[in-house]
Parts: structure tokens; C-alpha cells; sequence
């Protein structure tokens, strides 16, 4: 069952050489993207992202709001080159999400630990904790901290590879559909295509969100 499902993106290809497959979507999609409403979106959703309220933290992570901006564009570009015809997105490969993740995450255990030792050892027994429930304590921090390279590349890999299979099967629809039913096939296909960007763009934006707050998490100057 899961092998068919998965084989449905095979005939994709053979969708793409339909001019109805592809280029609706890609019209529509491009007066969507280049609108004044999606650019003010955007913006707004940058400066959250890379908006760091502590100085101390900004001391301790120098470039890190840019490092997020870099992250989060060329997510972005992933995950908008899947929606591409003829073009394979990098972001529902699991080496590819994999190994962004372990990168960042690593990245920022290795810089709280060589730079704020003991701050970082503090970390998994919060003060103020009953002595018996600290062992427990440092067990759940430790699961929390080693899954977290898990959650980030299996959350936008299991939607990103989603969206492709449903598109798989529309594409397969519209090669074998009659010109009865060739009318409602393209409009679900321009609407599930425009979902699919806001579902890229979401995913792109979570996936920097969640690095951002693992390094709110990251020990600073007393």
C-alpha cells in the first residue's frame, strides 16, 4: 500500500507534460508571490524571527539573527524549487533536513558547552528543585535535547513529501480525466498548488523558529 502511494509520484512526470499540470499553478502562484500583501508578510515575519530580545544573548550568538535569515531564505527557495515541474525538492530528502538539523542543533550545543560549561550543566537541574527529582530532571532534559534534530527534519520532510504525493495524484487525475470532469481537476489543482506554497512557506519559517528558540536556550554572560 505505502509502495503504490509512493509510486503515484512516478506519474508525475508524466503529468508535467501537460500544459494544464503545471503551468496554471505556476501563473497563479507567481501573481501570489510578487503581490504588495505577501512581500508586507514576509517583512513582518523576518523581523519576528530574527528579533533577539536579550543583549546578553546577542553578545553570546554574534550573527545569529542573520544566520536565521539565511536559514529561513533558502528554505524557502527549497522548498518553493519542489513545486517546480521536472525539479526534485532537496527538503523532503531525508539526508538533506537531516543534516540541517543536526548542524544547527549541534552547533549550538557545542558553542553553549565550550563557551558556558557549568551554565550549561546547570541547565538540566533547574534551581530551585527537589533533590529527588533532579536525576529524573537531568533523564528528561537529556531525551528533550537529543530529539530535537529528530522533530526538526521529520516535521517539514512528513509535510513537504505529503504535499508532493497529493500533487502526484492530481497529476495522475488529470492525465486520465474526461473533459467533463477536466474543469473541477484544474481548479482543485490551482488550489491545492497555493496551499502547497503556504504549507512551504509555514514549514520554512517553523523549522528557523524552532533553531531560534533552542538558542534562546543557549547560556549567556552573568
Amino acid at each position: 500500500m505505502l509502495s503504490d502511494l509512493f509510486s503515484a509520484l512516478d506519474c508525475m512526470q508524466a503529468g508535467n507534460f501537460s500544459f494544464l499540470m503545471w503551468a496554471l499553478p505556476v501563473m497563479m502562484a507567481s501573481l501570489f508571490t510578487i503581490s504588495s500583501s505577501w512581500s508586507q508578510s514576509y517583512k513582518k515575519v523576518i523581523l519576528t524571527l530574527i528579533s533577539i530580545n536579550s543583549e546578553t544573548r546577542q553578545k553570546a550568538l554574534p550573527g545569529f539573527p542573520l544566520m536565521l535569515f539565511t536559514l529561513m531564505s533558502f528554505l524557502l527557495a527549497m522548498n518553493f524549487m519542489g513545486l517546480i515541474p521536472f525539479v526534485y525538492g532537496p527538503t523532503s530528502n531525508i539526508w538533506v533536513s537531516a543534516s540541517l538539523a543536526m548542524v544547527f542543533w549541534s552547533l549550538l550545543i557545542f558553542s553553549g558547552w565550550t563557551s558556558f560549561p557549568k551554565e550549561s550543566a546547570a541547565h538540566f537541574a533547574p534551581a530551585g528543585a527537589p533533590s529527588g527529582f533532579i536525576p529524573f530532571l537531568v533523564v528528561i532534559e537529556t531525551v528533550s535535547i537529543f530529539i530535537r534534530p529528530l522533530t526538526l527534519s521529520i516535521r517539514i520532510i512528513a509535510n513537504i513529501s505529503a504535499g508532493h504525493i497529493i500533487m502526484a495524484l492530481i497529476a495522475t487525475s488529470l492525465t486520465a480525466c474526461t473533459l467533463f470532469t477536466l474543469g473541477p481537476i484544474i481548479m482543485v489543482h490551482i488550489g491545492y498548488n497555493m496551499f502547497e506554497i503556504f504549507v512551504c512557506s509555514v514549514q520554512a519559517y517553523v523549522f528557523s523558529l524552532l533553531v531560534k528558540l533552542y538558542g534562546e536556550e543557549h547560556p549567556t554572560f552573568h
